[in-house]
């Protein structure tokens, strides 16, 4: 071995061992961890009067969800607690409009979002400026909630702001859970697991925006959405916003109470997980160098020097804490099996797939391409008008279906406001 090669091979060991204790740092995070997200205990005595409850409002932003939607609204729409269940039609051409409807929900007729805007913030904007609800619920439509759901995140609220949960993932076949749990693995190499009793630093925060919670006069006051309206990875963009601004912001297993099926394939998770995890678009290039450091040189590296026969004592305690993260995550599959058990032989795939995504970032989703966003993170003090509805609430306390046209938007912030963090206590 040539010198130069030598020292090659010793710079890789010692960043492989500051690697390891980063991620054996990340990974202690889980020792003591929020209890997973329960069903609230069945209140005693007479049930309070409407005006009196925690009213709940289900926004779920859709655009041509006509296959996915159904399962998700039936479950809504028969869960107690949900008192407003709105869809918000983004432009789709299938019939996921009528299919909203005609099982029950109030349906919003989106406009076309206007410049700098991504489509799923404008339609979140659009569902909450309709929401009646003190507490909204956004959910994406490949979503399963169980009984309960709805009544333990409002529960939840009592100790924060912004509540984003993890779901259980339903994988069609071995090879889209073996890709999906690798991808999965390097969130918690990069951030640590969820529910994390000491929260991490604004700039560390992560969020899952297939179901939040939040109360919804704060979420109008923050104008959230409308500082999040060009990221692409909108959800961590959100939280990260909210966290900067006093917010609580919390992230809790609730696999027990929500399913997902995000992808019909090994192919669809190689294409949408590998857009956005990532996190391109809402993480500076040094510690976005640095995660995928931890990601190549504690996952990546061992499996490859495995297979060519040359592993090195750190590499195979590597791959041992890897199978154990493995087991980790059996909770977080429906139905876990040999996919999740091989997915640490996909590291190294899984790592050049982030590399690329944040390399070559995308800016593409259900067929709108959008640029680049300029300023994006900041509140714009001109949001177009919105679609409003004003609707009357019955007397078992939900909202009659129909489809919802114009009107006027929710008051905004000018430039700059900076609203001081929500009121925990306040009436909701």
């Amino acid at each position: 071995m040539t010198p130069r090669r030598r020292w090659i091979g010793r710079s890789v060991t010692a960043a492989q061992a500051v690697a390891a204790v980063v991620a054996g740092a990340r990974l202690a995070r889980g020792r003591d961890r929020r209890p997973p997200l329960q069903p609230p205990a069945p209140p005693t005595g007479a049930r309070p009067a409407i005006g009196e409850r925690r009213t709940i409002s289900v926004v779920v932003p859709a655009r041509d969800e006509e296959k996915r939607l159904g399962p998700c609204l039936r479950a809504v729409l028969a869960d107690p607690d949900v008192t407003e269940v709105i869809v918000v039609d983004d432009e789709s051409a299938d019939g996921t409009a009528r299919l909203a409807s005609e099982l029950g929900a109030k349906v919003v007729a989106g406009a076309p979002p206007p410049p700098g805007w991504v489509g799923k913030q404008w339609a979140l904007h659009q569902g909450l400026a309709a929401a009646t609800g003190r507490i909204v619920v956004t959910l994406d439509a490949d979503a399963r909630p169980r009984p309960g759901l709805f009544g333990a995140l409002s529960a939840a609220l009592d100790g924060c702001d912004l509540l984003t949960v993890g779901p259980r993932f339903a994988c069609d076949g071995p090879a889209e859970q073996a890709l999906h749990a690798s991808f999965l693995a390097t969130l918690v190499y990069r951030f640590g697991p969820i529910g994390a009793a000491t929260p991490p630093p604004q700039h560390r925060v992560v969020a899952n925006g297939q179901c939040m919670a939040f109360r919804r006069e704060a979420m109008r006051a923050a104008d959230g959405f409308t500082l999040v309206r060009g990221h692409m990875t909108d959800d961590v963009a959100l939280a990260r916003a909210l966290a900067g601004r006093g917010w609580a912001v919390r992230f809790l297993d609730a696999g027990g109470l929500l399913e997902v099926d995000m992808h019909d394939s090994a192919a669809g998770v190689w294409r949408e997980w590998g857009r956005s995890l990532p996190l391109r678009d809402v993480t500076d290039p040094a510690p976005l160098a640095g995660d995928l450091a931890v990601v190549w040189l504690t996952t990546a590296l061992p499996v490859l020097r495995l297979a060519a026969g040359r592993p090195t004592r750190l590499d195979l305690a590597l791959l041992g804490v890897r199978f154990l993260l493995t087991g980790a995550l059996r909770g977080s599959y429906t139905r876990p099996g040999p996919g999740l058990a091989l997915s640490p032989l996909l590291d190294p795939l899984t790592a050049a797939r982030l590399t690329y995504g944040a390399l070559r970032p995308v800016r593409t989703w259900r067929g709108r391409t959008y640029p680049r966003a300029v300023d994006a993170g900041r509140t714009s003090s001109q949001v177009t008008d919105v679609g409003h509805a004003s609707s009357q609430v019955t007397d078992d306390g939900r909202t009659s279906s129909r489809v919802i046209r114009g009107g006027q938007p929710y008051p905004q912030l000018k430039d700059g406001g900076r609203p001081a963090p929500p009121g925990r206590n306040a009436a909701r």
